[in-house]
């Protein structure tokens, strides 16, 4: 299928005549806008035209050492780029503002690039995304004139310490602790069981020699609950453990293997009382400890990176779906009649059905995520103004949509990893190796579970004050619409409106069940804590509701305001509905007990998925060529642009150590006396 001067695979030539929209049309779109593309692609021919991020050997066949020796090389000689990048492009932030930072690392390198430079983790990222905007979030402006500047400059390396070997998203179990001392107006920290000890944090095993390390203060005999503490790790010039850090790394793990996550205890180690981050609550030099107005302010930079993390998780899925695509394009399997030659399998019902959901989910997240960031912005702005009444919602609604971004996502690299087949399998495929980067954001910056249930306890809250006819936030306005769910059935219609208006009955409906069970457990003798986790079931699938329902209002409100080409607008539309359909029709038991669907419309349902399928099968390699995914950031032989799927498989195999001599000295150690043995 592929000529012999190696040209484009006829098959990527003719799905790429047949589609009906500009694919470069949708590229700016997505990028935000044509100067955007532009300016992404001169990005990435700055980083990947570097001989200095090329690997001689495949990051798999060398040791965890080495690997992670690789990764710091690497690290640090992208950072010294990102800083004398032409057209001035990091001078606007020497003096970076909250939270801009990682923003603007992201803005100029991007989740995906960045992770085709560094294969499997970045052992420098908690630096950006967590230590720095946790100093500018969290600091004084004192603190943070003096540590940003450090940080920004890389003076210091830092890390972000909060999860512990045997607590994780419940952080006020924590039991690092760090009690002040007056006579010398210096805190005191100490790990005081094994499982006290951080586990986890990135760049923390033998990289960042600073930490922001959240413990519990201890002052004036009394406990006020967990703080954020400025702690030095590692000697500026030796890089030796300060005295009493004991320090190193956790070990390999499914994927992100050069993070370099790393474990750290405390044996009596003292910092000055001026580490305590203390923008909002302050310990006085006698001890006196002072409150922040609000403790809900310390949340903003867990809720700025699980915002990131919903980026990234697009991010991410793309990159898979489009090596799945395209192979599904180039690869020709059995006979769908008799004599006839080898489809596509692109071709069967099924293989469309594993492929463009999972293509409709990226636009899904990526304009959720979109969403969701200019709320993050606008509460910001708001709780500098000392305005908290919107960040409960933005709490929640952050919570979940991380929940089901990252489970969506990894469900989804796995499914289309599967409809590759074996070859999917083949660590040179990058799909296991992009499944390990999503399935790990399931647990990180809070696991899904407990996250859905923080988003649970916002709307039991808000589901009370429906009952009692308040005004409700946006995001949980339906709550008031279907709150009596059980109104008399109305004609169903294969309209997007009204597929909108059932997932929002659905949740409704779930949220009013959870809550009225959970009252009757509470009436019938329960204690308030023991009903809730009785309930607590149906109270994260009250949640995911909740989130699916507001994600695809948003695809289906974002797609009808998107001032594209008619062409184009079709092929969004048709995936908004793709999408909605679904995931209606995954759940439908939900949709048959709480909206208006009936049985009778279920066949019409399946009927409009099928239809929708052949729709954007044309597409289907359109669509994810829109993405515009560099060939060494997707580094997959089955993914590239060309389809030469064989041929460069061929040439993977070829970088095997195995394969640099033809008999393996096993062979002479081993095999052949045990072979001689048994003559």
């Amino acid at each position: 299928m592929v000529s012999e001067n190696g040209a484009v695979n006829e098959d990527l030539v003719k799905e790429r005549q047949n589609c009906s929209f500009n694919t470069l049309e949708l590229t700016h779109l997505l990028d935000g806008g044509e100067a955007k593309t532009l300016e992404r692609k001169e990005r990435e021919e700055y980083f990947l035209s570097d001989p200095a991020f090329k690997d001689e050997v495949p990051m798999e066949y060398l040791s965890h050492q080495e690997q992670y020796e690789h990764s710091v090389r690497k690290a640090c000689h992208m950072f010294r780029k990102l800083q004398e990048m032409p057209h001035g492009s990091m001078d606007n932030f020497r003096e970076p503002p909250v939270e801009s930072v990682a923003q603007r690392i992201k803005q100029l390198l991007g989740g995906m690039l960045g992770s085709a430079i560094l294969k499997d983790g970045n052992p420098l990222a908690l630096h950006y995304v967590m230590f720095l905007p946790t100093l500018a979030g969290q600091g004084t402006v004192e603190q943070q004139a003096y540590w940003i500047s450090r940080a920004w400059n890389l003076e210091i390396v830092g890390t972000y310490a909060q999860t512990e070997l045997g607590h994780g998203t419940f952080i006020r179990g924590l039991e690092t602790t760090a009690t002040y001392d007056p006579s010398t107006q210096e805190f005191v920290l100490n790990s005081p069981t094994l499982t006290a000890y951080k586990w986890w944090p990135g760049g923390l095993g033998h990289t960042a020699n600073y930490a922001v390390v959240v413990a519990q203060l201890y002052t004036q005999g009394k406990c006020h609950g967990i703080h954020p503490f400025i702690v030095q790790l590692r000697d500026e010039e030796t890089h030796m453990p300060m005295p009493g850090i004991i320090i190193g790394e956790i070990g390999a793990k499914l994927g992100m293997n050069t993070t370099n996550n790393g474990y750290l205890g405390f044996k009596q180690v003292r910092i000055p009382r001026e580490n305590m981050l203390m923008k909002n609550n302050k310990v006085l030099e006698d001890g006196t400890y002072v409150k922040s107005p609000s403790d809900k302010l310390t949340y903003g930079t867990m809720m700025f990176v699980r915002v990131v993390i919903c980026q990234d998780m697009a991010s991410y899925l793309s990159k898979a779906v489009t090596i799945a695509t395209r192979y599904s394009a180039v690869r020709h399997q059995s006979e769908m009649k008799p004599g006839a030659p080898e489809p596509q399998v692109l071709d069967y019902r099924t293989q469309q059905y594993k492929l463009l959901p999972s293509i409709a989910s990226v636009f899904a997240m990526k304009f959720s995520a979109n969403w969701i960031w200019e709320m993050y912005n606008v509460v910001n702005s708001e709780l500098d103004q000392g305005d908290l009444e919107r960040l409960p919602e933005l709490h929640a609604v952050s919570c979940c949509l991380k929940a089901l971004c990252t489970s969506d996502a990894a469900s989804a690299v796995e499914i289309v990893r599967l409809a590759c087949g074996g070859h999917g399998y083949m660590k040179s495929s990058n799909l296991p190796s992009t499944y390990g980067l999503v399935t790990a954001a399931c647990t990180y910056e809070g696991e899904n579970t407990v996250l859905l249930l923080q988003t649970a306890r916002y709307l039991m809250k808000t589901w009370q004050q429906a009952r009692s006819g308040q005004t409700l936030t946006p995001s949980v306005a339906y709550l008031n619409l279907y709150s009596d769910w059980r109104q008399p059935r109305t004609v169903w219609e294969n309209t997007t409106d009204c597929v909108i208006k059932a997932f929002y009955q659905v949740a409704a409906g779930k949220v009013k069940a959870a809550a009225e069970h959970m009252e009757r457990r509470a009436k019938g003798g329960m204690t308030p804590e023991d009903a809730w986790n009785e309930t607590s079931i149906e109270l994260v699938a009250a949640s995911t509701a909740h989130c699916r329902a507001f994600i695809v209002e948003k695809f289906i409100e974002t797609v009808s305001k998107t001032d594209v080409s008619r062409p184009l607008q079709a092929v969004l539309c048709q995936m908004a509905e793709l999408y909605a359909v679904y995931w209606l029709l995954n759940n439908k038991g939900d949709f048959l007990m709480f909206s208006n669907l009936s049985p009778a419309d279920v066949d019409g349902l399946q009927l409009w998925l099928e239809q929708l399928l052949t729709k954007l099968r044309p597409n289907a390699v359109g669509i994810v060529d829109s993405f515009d995914i560099h060939d060494d950031i997707l580094a997959s032989p089955l993914g590239a642009w060309d389809g030469r799927v064989y041929e460069r498989l061929f040439e993977e195999s070829q970088k095997s150590p195995l394969n640099k001599e033809p008999v393996n000295k096993s062979f002479h150690e081993y095999m052949k006396p045990f072979l001689r043995s048994n003559l």
